[in-house]
């Protein structure tokens, strides 16, 4: 308990004090959060300390009922939206509150993580006064517990009366099951709103996400004649499907990489004489010999871009190399849709606009626009075609997706903060 006490004292930024452009219903919002401060991170330890791997089911759910509970008492309507058994995934968590005044805001955060049940778990654990780590720490279990403590000072003085908001936590963000199936409910409820905000990792105070690039995946499929291996290049014989799909790699490199925003990583790569893959596993088998010229070969990975003329124009290059067979070769390349891009558009400029004067209100400094290239696929791409967005508005910190994830708590209680202020404007 000392230590927690000591985080608390620490955690509160000096720059505050010097912030001269606040109201006074502001500055009684910052002081809530100084208030609640030990509350939020009890609830921040509790939820890390769940195990919620995207595929454990139970730990995403129990996730989802720590926040119902949360939620029902600053007086959201809360709701969990089951999904078909063939998705194979828990679900997500729904609070809501609705009213006529200012712009309708769709606040979303994920409950899963990558860690699933039977990785190591690694436990919320304070490194030092102003680092702490474990499991979802900073992505995003912070941003989720960030959203709560906003909402819960904004309650507290009265101020999300006659507003309507919604929190939407996904219980799938890491690895969705079927996305057709899975953020069906998430969009035709983003679409009832104005503004969508997202609570994925803050890269710090000084930038903001107004843009994020898509992700999709690709399978590449080569077949060759197998003969031995003596007569390979031969015209009879050929090259085999391994050199073909070489071929196919070497030419995307040279051809795609340098274009700004798109990468195409193969992920995976199995030849022989026969072989095979798990698509849902990811584990593949494959049977050759150094005397046989290889058969078969198939090459999986993804392609980020940013914007669907950048994808589609990615895809025609990708189908003319393939078409370009080496001899007694054939080639096809499949490509999987997954998570859309988010433009940087007008609006999305304008409310990071928005963000840079609350900050520079509460004397954090300048916010900027951050580079698309820098943030991965997310859930708010969903919903950015016909909404103005936000994203990396959560907690900070290191190492996401990775053994030793960090949440920085030093931080933490000045972006809870420039929230707070933010969604105060936004309903105002």
């Amino acid at each position: 308990m000392k230590k927690i006490t000591l985080l608390i004292l620490i955690g509160f930024s000096p720059l505050f004090s010097f912030a001269q452009q606040l109201s006074s219903e502001e500055k009684k919002l910052s002081e809530l959060i100084d208030k609640n401060y030990k509350e939020t991170l009890t609830l921040l330890e509790e939820v890390i300390n769940i195990n919620s791997g995207s595929l454990n089911k139970e730990g995403v759910r129990e996730v989802g009922r720590v926040f119902e509970r949360e939620f029902q008492k600053i007086g959201f309507e809360t709701e969990w939206i089951d999904l078909p058994a063939e998705v194979n995934r828990a679900g997500h968590f729904v609070a809501t509150r609705k009213g006529n005044k200012g712009k309708k805001l769709f606040l979303i955060g994920h409950l899963d993580t990558v860690f699933e049940k039977n990785m190591p778990f690694s436990p919320f654990t304070y490194l030092n006064d102003s680092t702490a780590t474990g499991q979802g720490a900073n992505d995003m279990k912070g941003g989720d517990v960030l959203v709560l403590a906003s909402l819960k000072a904004l309650h507290e003085l009265g101020l999300l009366e006659d507003r309507t908001i919604t929190v939407y936590f996904n219980g799938d963000e890491e690895s969705s099951g079927n996305a057709e199936i899975s953020r069906k409910d998430f969009i035709d409820r983003a679409k009832l709103h104005e503004i969508a905000l997202g609570y994925e990792t803050a890269q710090g105070f000084s930038t903001v996400t107004v843009a994020r690039r898509g992700s999709s995946g690709w399978t590449l499929k080569t077949s060759g004649r197998q003969s031995h291996s003596s007569g390979v290049f031969r015209e009879g014989v050929g090259y085999g499907a391994i050199y073909e799909a070489a071929r196919i790699l070497t030419e995307f490199q040279e051809t795609l990489a340098g274009e700004q925003y798109l990468t195409f990583n193969p992920g995976q790569f199995i030849g022989g004489s026969d072989v095979s893959l798990d698509d849902v596993t990811g584990t593949g088998t494959a049977l050759g010999k150094t005397n046989i010229v290889a058969r078969e070969a198939i090459v999986t990975g993804d392609l980020r871009f940013l914007g669907e003329a950048q994808k589609e124009a990615a895809r025609a290059k990708m189908r003319e190399i393939v078409a370009k067979n080496l001899n007694q070769t054939q080639a096809e390349i499949i490509f999987k849709d997954g998570i859309p891009s988010m433009a940087p558009t007008e609006g999305n400029y304008g409310l990071a606009k928005i963000l840079n004067q609350v900050s520079l209100d509460m004397g954090f400094g300048e916010v900027k626009p951050g580079d698309p290239g820098s943030r991965g696929a997310g859930d708010i791409s969903y919903v950015a075609d016909f909404m103005d967005c936000l994203d990396g508005l959560g907690a900070s910190g290191s190492g996401a997706h990775a053994p030793g994830e960090t949440i920085n708590m030093k931080q933490f209680p000045d972006l809870i903060k420039r929230n707070t202020i933010l969604l105060y404007r936004l309903t105002r």
